[in-house]
C-alpha cells in the first residue's frame, strides 16, 4: 500500500536552506532573487515563498544568453519557460540540447562566446528531452509552450552517442558525430534519505514512491532499465516500469531533469534514478536533495555527443560550436558537475 508522504518536512527543509548554500559553486543568484528565510513556514506568505523556491527556473534566469532582456517577467510556477534559453530574435546559433545537462550549457555558451566573440549574446538553445526535440525538429523547429508559439530551426543537435549515430543513419543529422563527455547514473533522494534507499534493488520495494523518466521520449530510461536488469533481471525492471506504473507507485516524468528533483521536494516521490551530474547540481545550488551512488558494475555509461543538422541555418557557427565542444575550456565547465572526458576506450 502506498504510504502518505508528508510535505511539511520538505517545505521546512527548503525554507531553512541557507542563502549561502543556494549561492554555491553552481553560481550565485543574481541580486533580487528569492532566498529562503528561516521564519518562512510560520506564515502563509512564508509557506508560499518556500514552495516557490522549489519551482523552476532554479537558476533564476542565469541561463539566458541575451544581452538585452527588456521587461523581465517570471513568476514561478505560473509564468515560466525553463528549458528555452536566450533570444529568438535573429540568433546566430541555435542548439537543441538533451535537457539533463541544462545547468552546464550556459557556462559552455559563455566560454564559446569568449573564444568566438562574434557569437556572444546571440546563442539560443533548448534543453528538452531528446525525443521531444526530435518531434520539434520534425515540425520544422516550431514549438508551442502555453499560449506562445515560435520557430527556432536547429543548427546542432546534442544527444547520447548511440542516438546521434542513429539519427545520422536516418538522415536527420549529418556526420561526423562529435563525442565529448561521459556520465553515469545515480539514485536521487531527498536530503537525509528518509526512505533509506541504499541500492537499485530497493526501487522494487512495495509502497516506495518513484519518479522515473518516461521511456517514450527520455533516452535515459533505456540506461536505467539496463541497470535495473543488471541488478535484478527483467523481474526488477518489470516491477519498476510495469507493476508500479500500473498501481500508481511510479510516476513517469515528462521532463525528468526538472520533475524528479521537484517531485522529491514536493513529497510526491521518495526516490528516482537520474544522471549523477543532475544530483550534483541540485546539491550545489542548495536544494534539499542527495544521492546514492550506484556501483560501477551495476551502472550504465552514457556518452554525450553533438552533430550538425543537415539544413542548419547557421552552418559556420555550428561548425565552430562542434569544434569548441571538444576543447579544454568546454570540458572545464562539464567537469564541475562530475562529467568525465570522453575517450574512445570508454565507449560502451
Amino acid at each position: 500500500m502506498l504510504r502518505r508522504i508528508s510535505l511539511a518536512p520538505v517545505l521546512l527543509a527548503v525554507a531553512l536552506a541557507s542563502p549561502a548554500a543556494a549561492q554555491s559553486a553552481a553560481g550565485a543568484l543574481p541580486p533580487g532573487a528569492p532566498t529562503a528565510q528561516p521564519s518562512a513556514p510560520a506564515t502563509p506568505s512564508g509557506r508560499l515563498r518556500a514552495m516557490e523556491m522549489q519551482y523552476p527556473p532554479w537558476q533564476r534566469g542565469q541561463n539566458n544568453d541575451a544581452a538585452e532582456r527588456g521587461l523581465e517577467f517570471t513568476v514561478a510556477p505560473v509564468e515560466v519557460l525553463s528549458d528555452f534559453h536566450g533570444s529568438i530574435d535573429h540568433p546566430d546559433l541555435v542548439l537543441y540540447v538533451s535537457g539533463n545537462y541544462y545547468f552546464a550549457v550556459r557556462g559552455v555558451v559563455d566560454a564559446f562566446g569568449q573564444a568566438y566573440p562574434r557569437y556572444r549574446g546571440n546563442v539560443y538553445y533548448e534543453t528538452l528531452p531528446p525525443g521531444l526535440l526530435i518531434k520539434q525538429m520534425d515540425a520544422g523547429g516550431k514549438v508551442t509552450s502555453g499560449n506562445m508559439t515560435w520557430t527556432a530551426k536547429p543548427d546542432v543537435f546534442m544527444a547520447e552517442l548511440s542516438a546521434s549515430n542513429e539519427l545520422v543513419r536516418r538522415g536527420k543529422l549529418a556526420g561526423p558525430v562529435v563525442a565529448f563527455a561521459t556520465n553515469d547514473l545515480t539514485i536521487m533522494v531527498p536530503a537525509g534519505n528518509p526512505a533509506h534507499v541504499a541500492r537499485l534493488a530497493d526501487l522494487g520495494r512495495a509502497g516506495l514512491a518513484l519518479a522515473m523518466p518516461n521511456p517514450q521520449f527520455e533516452g535515459v530510461a533505456a540506461q536505467i532499465r539496463a541497470s535495473l536488469v543488471k541488478v535484478g533481471g527483467e523481474a526488477l525492471a518489470e516491477v519498476v516500469y510495469g507493476a508500479k506504473v500500473r498501481n500508481g507507485e511510479t510516476i513517469l516524468t515528462s521532463i525528468h531533469h526538472r520533475q524528479t528533483p521537484l517531485f522529491l521536494m514536493q513529497g510526491l516521490a521518495e526516490t528516482g534514478v537520474t544522471w549523477r551530474s543532475e544530483a550534483i547540481f541540485q546539491e550545489k545550488i542548495g536544494n534539499p536533495i542527495g544521492h546514492v551512488d550506484i556501483p560501477a558494475e551495476q551502472n550504465t555509461l552514457a556518452v554525450y555527443s553533438a552533430a550538425l543538422v543537415p539544413d542548419a541555418p547557421h552552418p559556420e557557427a555550428a561548425r565552430a560550436w562542434l569544434d569548441f565542444i571538444k576543447s579544454d575550456a568546454a570540458f572545464a565547465v562539464f567537469e564541475r558537475f562530475g562529467f568525465k572526458r570522453y575517450e574512445a576506450a570508454t565507449s560502451p
